[in-house]
């Protein structure tokens, strides 16, 4: 039996890879739903009918029922406010919660008493109440927790991954108290056909959250550290894993970049907090260490190659296939790419990168690198494939060595193709 909704209008603020499929979620369960983005050009093409992002179909925006809007007042009519907004961190790898502040103060002067706001962005336990709730309460004049209601649930969004949907993977919802736990779940429940997963408090659906994608961080900086030892010993790492993982509980972790949003992001806020406590996280910012050296090992290993085939690195040019943190998918938030681009640089190597799925001048703007929009053929000393985009892999390695010169180096980050195919894997 269908689930009874609320009576709740809802506005989404930040309408990227979280919050708009949430607000067409809302939408077709029967909410009232306004999206909301600062960004006026992603809103008006939203309104078009087209996602920058290509996470969400033109079918799917044509026939939604939800409003998109860049115009605060719009959100005076509302009474649940859910927050997707990004939460980056600042160069020296501390967390940057400006963007969550913002969104607070954006809607507090349209709260009315008994207005629920439910923060889905990924923060350190005790933000959602000790940041979150003081904005909301000072710029509106109002009271939390007694006027002011305040949830969290975390967003478990997988840009690129179709599979596991938001409406997929069951969902963690927390409230400042039992009745207010009820009426988040009675406003998520429709949507997210998994289920809920009612946790005790808000602090500990935070460090849920927090604690998901460092644990991933971790079992890849540990497969890691096996690539950067087996290179040195002359093994290759994919043909040790798949060896080892004839047994039944090896898990299937594989080397690579580690980038994007959530993986190469939310360990430092659990690593903050963690000081601030008086805990100085070893392990954690061990991982995080290993994975963020990646990209200049990976540099590294191909300037020797070419310098083993007696190619000047300072005449060489390479070719970047991939930009994206991951494979098809556009997104090029904290991309470790860049990395690679950055160091082959120091060492005046000529770099250009296609990526079929990156928005152009998104990254010219992000990173100052000017891709291509096709590759050469038979110009390049080496060709990195760095990201595993089914264009790739559909292209073949002989495609992708016919845009290298005779003899050119083919660096296959991802094992995208077998080992006989590459020059150098991780």
């Amino acid at each position: 039996m269908a689930r009874q909704i609320t009576q709740d209008r809802i506005a989404v603020l930040g309408l990227g890879y979280v919050g708009l499929p949430l607000a067409l979620g809302l939408a077709r369960s029967g909410y009232a739903t306004l999206g909301f983005d600062t960004d006026a050009a992603h809103v008006a093409a939203l309104q078009r009918g087209h996602d920058r992002n290509g996470e969400v179909s033109e079918a799917s925006l044509a026939a939604t029922t939800a409003r998109f809007s860049c115009d605060a007042t719009d959100l005076a009519a509302c009474t649940a406010y859910i927050i997707g907004v990004p939460t980056p961190i600042t160069d020296a790898k501390t967390p940057d919660l400006e963007p969550l502040r913002g969104a607070c103060r954006m809607i507090a002067p349209h709260l009315a008493p008994g207005d629920l706001v439910i923060v889905e962005s990924t923060v350190y336990p005790g933000v959602t109440e000790e940041i979150c709730g003081p904005v909301l309460a000072e710029a509106s004049g109002l009271e939390l927790y007694t006027q002011i209601k305040l949830g969290y649930s975390p967003e478990r969004v997988n840009p690129g991954d179709a599979e596991h949907s938001m409406e997929n993977v069951v969902k963690i919802i927390s409230a400042q108290d039992d009745e207010t736990l009820d009426r988040v779940e009675a406003i998520y429940a429709p949507v997210v056909k998994a289920g809920v997963h009612r946790a005790s408090s808000i602090r500990t659906a935070e460090a849920a959250k927090v604690i998901e994608n460092t644990q991933r961080d971790l079992n890849i900086a540990l497969v890691n550290e096996f690539s950067l030892i087996f290179s040195r010993l002359g093994l290759d790492t994919l043909e040790v894993l798949e060896a080892a993982g004839t047994k039944w509980n090896f898990l299937p972790f594989k080397p690579g970049l580690v980038g994007g949003h959530c993986i190469g992001v939310d360990p430092y806020y659990l690593t903050y907090r963690a000081e601030q406590a008086g805990y100085h996280p070893e392990v954690i910012l061990a991982g995080r260490r290993i994975n963020d050296n990646m990209g200049r090992h990976v540099a590294q290993q191909l300037i020797k190659a070419l310098i083993s085939r007696r190619i000047d690195p300072g005449q060489a040019r390479v070719l970047v296939l991939g930009f994206t943190f991951k494979e098809n998918c556009a997104d090029i938030r904290n991309t470790r790419v860049a990395d690679i681009v950055s160091e082959l640089a120091e060492y005046s190597v000529s770099t250009e990168v296609f990526d079929p799925w990156a928005d152009a001048v998104t990254v010219r703007k992000e990173y100052g690198v000017n891709p291509v929009s096709a590759p050469e053929k038979g110009v390049y000393d080496a060709i990195i494939v760095a990201v595993a985009h089914r264009e790739f892999r559909e292209m073949g390695a002989a495609t992708i060595r016919s845009f290298g010169r005779t003899g050119a180096v083919l660096y296959d980050i991802k094992g995208v193709f077998p080992k006989s195919d590459a020059d150098l894997r991780l």
